[in-house]
């Protein structure tokens, strides 16, 4: 599995494109990825680097079990998928593609 294999779509919502900061006021640059639900913390790290070239200091991941949804009668469910939060170093430069 390659590196744009592992970073299926970046996660652009409110919440997650919402500025966060330390308690000395610096910006802390955090990003959401979708993953897939079978790759680790460190493959993750290493597709990130690799395709954006930015260090990146930590990586949370949350898992999702999908929604049970029904149409009438019929009852199915959506996929389960897995986010992964992507903490940049202090001293790396941005992703140009979350700028807006």
């Amino acid at each position: 599995m390659n590196s744009y294999d592992i970073l299926r779509r970046p996660i652009i919502t409110e919440h997650s494109m919402e500025p966060v900061f330390d308690r000395e006021g610096n910006e802390i640059k955090k990003y959401t990825f979708e993953v897939p639900q079978s790759v680790n913390k460190i493959e993750i790290k290493k597709a990130v680097e690799e395709v954006f070239g930015v260090k990146v200091a930590k990586v949370n991941t949350m898992n999702f079990t999908g929604k049970l949804k029904r149409m009438g009668r019929n009852e199915g469910r959506r996929p389960s998928w897995k986010k992964a939060v992507v903490t940049l170093a202090a001293d790396s430069k941005t992703i140009e593609f979350f700028e807006m």
